[in-house]
């Protein structure tokens, strides 16, 4: 197994910046580099929207939960619409990012 590498949260105007996790400095997606005060909100800007939940692997996974098209996360519905929600979760378990990934591989 390869070990995974957790990435800066921070984003900016949509882009998710590519360094590691806790890097010292500016954050960086490609050339575009901003500061923690220019950063985006964490709150994604998805939160509310309708959503259907997404098509279940074999083992049901994603449990009924939607896909954000904001911030590419499995989120819980309420009355059809994303419940609020930020968009990362910094205490997200390991393999829930593994998870996402092969449903991505999968039917994404």
């Amino acid at each position: 197994m390869t070990e995974t590498v957790a990435f800066c949260r921070s984003r900016s105007q949509g882009r998710r910046c590519t360094r590691p996790l806790d890097h010292a400095g500016l954050h960086r997606n490609r050339t575009i580099m901003w500061t923690d005060a220019s950063a985006d909100p964490l709150h994604c800007a998805g939160s509310g929207r309708p959503a259907a939940p997404a098509a279940p692997a074999p083992d049901g996974y994603p449990h009924g939960r939607a896909l954000c098209d904001v911030c590419l996360r499995f989120v819980p519905l309420e009355d059809g619409c994303l419940v609020d929600h930020d968009t990362s979760d910094p205490g997200e378990p390991a393999d829930e990012a593994q998870r996402r990934r092969d449903w991505f591989n999968a039917a994404g």
